[in-house]
């Protein structure tokens, strides 16, 4: 270390100048944090020998030795204060950018309408922005296209919307359902029609306590119209169905069976829906609606002996007005009914009456509801109806006249599309005039609920409840109660599996008999076009009852098409 610090003592001797200016001062190694103002003591402070040394001068360093020479004569005094004699003024060089130490106003870029404006400089540690793209002038580019050497097929200028003259081409929705029914427009209104075509074999189609297999057909028409109004709306939802078996069942040892001969049965069902806007507020609601059918297989209330299921009827409509008061709803609505039956045929060539079993409804319902926030809409029903049947006593001698109705209180929710339908809970009843029959009531359960589990797959739950009449002697009707869990699968979007499961209860009350159905299914569409589906259908259906004899179980395979437009 000694010898080091001898060789370098000549050096420090040749530079006694710089060497007497670093002088040791008392806050030379202190901690402290100095001022903007340069103490007497601070090593940094200028010295006379730096004040006479030319190159700590105001003046640039020059060619001209005179000139130099002329610069170091000059005194600190006559130099403090003054502007540099190279013409640069005080912070010249920041621009619109950077210190500017007269605290001068920076200028601000100015930009054309719709111009992209540049990002603002990113902080420290961020990565280099890539440069936007500029003019052959030099300016920034309005709008920068996707790519500018992407090949782009010709577009037509009816579609493009180009065409002098033609209004511009409305874009069009996204389309939700990639092998749906398109339809088609007549006039205002879109019309979707559809037919089923089916083939397949029933185990038990009478649903019989000893089964008979049928093979058998089925034929179901569909027709679908809604309005494209700006205001008002009316939709037209139609469907119907035929089923038949081409041939008839056999009597056992002669005995009548509990199902007709001829088990071919047809339905309908149609509503048209119609809503007068009367204001934003104000709401008119109609309705009209038909029902044809038969008996379900396996009913009590099928007589012994058929030749074939007695159609009946039912025909009705809904008179209603909507009104908005703010975020509170309240629909009012006068309903009537009417059901008609056909008379029965018997296997001995005769025909029985069933016009103790024709009635007409009227009835009102009532519904209030307040939106707590758009994804909950608490609501309070109430519902009242009266029944007069054409004749007073039935077949066995019971008055059925009746009045009843049912009061519910439930929600209707929406959590982002992902969960939404409605819950709700409450109690029915129904009296009848005859002392003998009791009241029909019980606990009455409705949803309707679906969950989007992921894109590809959605499950489905609906539950109800209805109090329905009965021809048994001593027997005020039927509570039956129904719950179904169904699970839509999407392996492709031409490949579709539904599976569904469904649970009820059917409880006839004033009578010792109880029913429990079941009913297993899984179906398989395979979407060749948006016109030509191909469907399978395996089920599964189980009639389980406290009475001896009147258990049964089906099996149900099908296959066929489905044309739509």
């Amino acid at each position: 270390m000694v010898l080091p610090c001898l060789l370098l003592a000549p050096a420090l001797t040749a530079t006694t100048g710089l060497a007497n200016a670093q002088t040791v001062t008392p806050d030379l190694f202190s901690p402290n944090r100095q001022s903007q103002v340069i103490t007497q003591d601070s090593p940094l402070r200028r010295t006379t020998a730096d004040a006479m040394d030319p190159l700590n001068g105001l003046r640039l360093p020059d060619a001209d030795p005179g000139r130099r020479a002329s610069s170091s004569s000059t005194s600190t005094s006559e130099r403090v204060g003054q502007v540099p004699t190279y013409g640069l003024p005080a912070a010249n060089g920041a621009a619109t950018s950077g210190y500017d130490s007269l605290n001068r106003k920076r200028l601000k870029p100015k930009y054309y309408p719709g111009q992209a404006k540049p990002k603002p400089p990113p902080g420290p540690g961020s990565p280099v922005p890539t440069p936007q793209p500029l003019t052959a002038a030099g300016q920034l580019r309005l709008s920068i296209p996707p790519s500018e050497t992407a090949s782009k097929p010709p577009l037509p200028p009816a579609m493009a919307g180009t065409i002098v003259g033609q209004p511009p081409r409305r874009r069009l929705k996204i389309d939700d359902d990639p092998f749906g029914a398109v339809g088609d427009y007549a006039g205002s209104f879109m019309v979707k029609t559809a037919i089923e075509v089916m083939a397949g074999y029933d185990t038990n189609p009478g649903r019989l306590n000893s089964p008979q297999g049928k093979a058998f057909y089925m034929v179901a028409p569909e027709f679908l119209a809604v309005s494209d109004w700006e205001r008002h709306a009316v939709v037209a939802d139609l469907r119907g169905s035929f089923t038949g078996y081409g041939s008839q069942l056999t009597p056992i040892d002669g005995t009548p069976l509990s199902a007709p001969l001829d088990i071919d049965r047809p339905s309908f069902t149609g509503h048209i829906d119609g809503r007068l806007d009367v204001s934003r507020d104000t709401h008119l609601l109609a309705q009209a609606r038909m029902q044809v059918s038969t008996d379900n297989p396996g009913s009590p209330n099928v007589q012994a002996g058929l030749a074939k299921y007695p159609l009946y009827s039912t025909v009705g409509g809904t008179f209603g007005i909507d009104q908005h008061f703010n975020r509170m709803q309240v629909s009012l609505g006068a309903t009537v009914d009417r059901t008609d039956y056909q008379w029965s045929k018997l296997t001995d060539g005769t025909s029985s009456s069933n016009d103790d079993r024709n009635f007409t409804q009227y009835g009102g319902i009532g519904r209030v509801s307040y939106e707590l926030n758009p994804a909950v809409k608490p609501f309070i029903e109430v519902q009242g109806d009266s029944r007069v049947h054409d004749l007073f006593l039935d077949r066995a001698g019971y008055a059925r006249d009746s009045s009843g109705g049912y009061a519910k209180a439930g929600t209707s929710f929406e959590f982002t599309r992902l969960l939404f339908g409605e819950i709700s809970i409450g109690y029915a009843m129904r009296d009848y005039a005859d002392t003998r029959l009791n009241r029909l009531e019980g606990l009455l359960t409705t949803a309707s609920l679906t969950w989007t589990a992921t894109p590809l797959t959605t499950a489905k739950f609906y539950s109800d409840t209805q109090l329905g009449e009965t021809t048994l002697p001593g027997t005020s009707g039927v509570l039956s109660r129904t719950y179904t869990v169904e699970v839509d699968h999407d392996f492709r979007r031409w490949l579709t599996a539904i599976g569904k499961f469904t649970y009820g209860t059917l409880e006839y009350q004033g009578d010792n008999r109880n029913d429990t159905i079941y009913s297993v299914s899984a179906d398989l569409i395979y979407k060749m076009t948006r016109s030509l589906w191909i469907k399978g259908t395996v089920r599964r259906d189980w009639l389980d009852s406290n009475l001896a004899g009147q258990s049964s179980a089906s099996t149900v395979v099908m296959l066929g098409v489905r044309v739509q437009n």
